[in-house]
């Protein structure tokens, strides 16, 4: 989620309601300690889980992003042919996706 997102009372809600909040930290919230913490962190190697997380969420908000961008996703209706349309952009986004892994 956006940065704009990281206050105390939206993280405090999240939590309280049983939810994980995946939100992208705001710079201007962040304090030298935790600077200090997550500089420690990042030389032993460690990724805590809110990031793995945030990370794979980001992913499949990209490939929505594009999905909706570049392959005509943000004009889907229930007819049969303009859902054949999507599914179309969906096996292109996906070979891309292999493509760039293969290079």
């Amino acid at each position: 989620m956006d940065s704009a997102y990281d206050a105390k009372e939206i993280h405090a809600h999240r939590t309280e309601s049983g939810r994980v909040p995946i939100i992208d930290t705001n710079p201007r919230n962040r304090k030298a300690a935790h600077r200090r913490e997550q500089k420690a962190q990042r030389r032993a190697g460690f990724i805590p889980l809110e990031r793995v997380r945030y990370r794979e969420r980001s992913t499949v908000e990209r490939a929505f992003g594009r999905l909706k961008d570049e392959f005509g996703g943000r004009h889907v209706r229930r007819h049969s042919k303009v859902r054949g349309h999507l599914m179309f952009g969906v096996v292109v986004l996906t070979v891309d996706a292999l493509l760039r892994m293969v290079h």
